[in-house]
C-alpha cells in the first residue's frame, strides 16, 4: 500500500522535524502528525503485544527506567520504534480518509517507508549524533525534566547522568547516522546560520511542494 497523501519526515533528534510538521500541515491546511502522535492509544494497548509501549505505563518504581544499562535501555528504543511503527500504519490508514495532505513526524524505518511512500514524499532530517546527547536536557518539556529530577535523586547522581548519557550516546549512534545519511532518501542537515523559513523551503522543495 502506498500512501500518496502523506509527506513523511524522519530522521535525528533536534535537526527540527516536529516544527517542519506542524509549519507545513499549517502552511497547506493539512493533518500534522506530530512527535509520538501514536500516544493517543497508549491505554488501549494489551502489554503482549506492545511490551516496549507499556514498559512505562505499568512502571511501579520510575528510578528503575533511568537505571537501566545503555544496552537495556538502547534494546528498549529499538523494541518501541517497532512498534510505534505498527501503530503509526494503524493510524494513518484512517488519517488518510480525510482527504488532505499528511505530514509526519514518524518512527517508521527506511526499509518500510521505501514499500509504503513514494520516494519524494520522505525527507531525512539530521543533527549530529552529540547534540541529542549533549542537549537531552535543555529542553523544557516535563518528560525530560521529570527524567532530569530522577536522576538527581539518585544516591550518585553523578554516575547516574553518566549511565544514562552512556545510553543516549548508544541510541544516537554514528552508525544509525550513516544509515539516515545512506538511506538514498533527500537528506536535509542541521544548519546553525540557515533560519527556520529558509529551511522549510528545503523540504517544501524535497517535497515538490514548490
Amino acid at each position: 500500500m502506498k500512501f500518496e497523501n502523506v509527506y513523511f519526515i524522519n530522521g535525528s533528534a533536534f535537526a527540527g522535524k516536529s516544527t517542519m510538521v506542524h509549519l507545513l500541515a499549517e502552511k497547506y491546511d493539512g493533518i500534522e502528525c506530530g512527535e509520538n502522535y501514536h500516544d493517543q492509544l497508549p491505554e488501549q494497548l494489551d502489554p503482549r503485544e506492545f511490551p516496549g509501549l507499556t514498559y512505562t505505563r505499568d512502571l511501579a518504581d520510575w528510578h528503575d527506567f533511568i537505571r537501566r544499562s545503555p544496552q537495556e535501555y538502547s534494546d528498549w528504543i529499538d523494541q518501541v520504534s517497532k512498534e510505534c511503527e505498527i501503530l503509526e500504519l494503524r493510524i494513518l490508514e484512517d488519517v488518510c480518509k480525510q482527504g488532505k495532505k499528511v505530514f509526519v513526524d514518524t518512527n517508521i524505518c527506511v526499509e518500510t517507508l521505501k514499500e509504503i511512500a513514494m520516494s519524494d514524499h520522505v525527507v531525512i532530517m539530521l543533527a549530529d549524533p552529540m547534540i541529542s546527547v549533549n542537549r537531552f536536557f535543555d529542553r523544557p518539556d516535563r518528560e525530560k525534566q521529570f527524567l532530569y529530577r530522577l536522576i538527581m535523586e539518585e544516591p550518585d547522581p553523578e554516575k547516574a547522568m553518566e549511565n544514562y548519557r552512556q545510553g543516549l550516546i548508544k541510541i544516537n549512534s554514528r552508525e544509525k547516522y550513516d544509515a539516515f545519511l545512506n538511506s538514498g532518501f533527500n537528506v536535509i542537515l542541521r544548519d546553525e546560520n540557515r533560519s527556520v523559513e529558509e529551511t522549510l523551503a528545503l523540504v517544501e522543495r524535497a517535497f515538490g511542494l514548490i
